[in-house]
C-alpha cells in the first residue's frame, strides 16, 4: 500500500513564516534579556532589527521555505559571515541554550525540538573559530 500523503516539510512543522517569527523573536528577546547571554548579545548591534529579520529569512529557506535570504544577500556563507566575530565554546553554549529557550518558547513539539537541536549544536559547533 502506498502513502500519498503530503510530508510536511520542517517549515511547515515550524509554522511557516509566522512559526519561524516567533522562533526567532522568543530567541532574540531571550538574548536581549537575560543576562546569561550576555556574551554572545555583546557580538550583535544594539539594536537586533536587522539580526531578527536576517535569521528570520535564514531559517525560512533553511527549514524548505521560500529563499528569503538569498533572494536578498546571495549565497548565506555562514562562516564567513561569522568570521569577523569571536566564536568560542562559550559563545557556541549561549547560543544554543538560547535557542532551546526559544523552543520551548514558541510552543514546538519537543521531538522536533530535539531534531533542530541536532542539526543547531552541528552548525553552531562549525561556527567556532577559536578553541576555547
Amino acid at each position: 500500500m502506498q502513502d500519498n500523503s503530503p510530508t510536511l516539510s520542517l517549515f511547515d512543522l515550524l509554522g511557516s513564516e509566522a512559526g519561524i517569527r516567533r522562533l526567532v523573536d522568543a530567541f532574540y528577546d531571550h538574548m536581549d534579556l537575560d543576562e546569561q547571554f550576555a556574551l554572545i548579545r555583546a557580538l550583535h548591534p544594539a539594536d537586533l532589527g536587522g539580526s531578527r529579520d536576517k535569521l528570520h529569512w535564514f531559517l525560512c529557506g533553511w527549514s524548505g521555505g521560500p529563499d528569503l535570504y538569498i533572494e536578498r544577500f546571495g549565497h548565506p556563507r555562514l562562516r564567513a559571515r561569522h568570521l569577523p566575530y569571536s566564536i568560542g565554546i562559550a559563545e557556541r553554549d549561549q547560543w544554543l541554550a538560547c535557542m532551546s529557550l526559544a523552543m520551548q518558547d514558541s510552543g514546538i513539539e519537543v521531538g522536533l525540538q530535539q531534531r533542530l537541536a541536532e542539526s543547531f549544536h552541528a552548525t553552531a559547533d562549525w561556527m567556532r573559530n577559536r578553541g576555547a
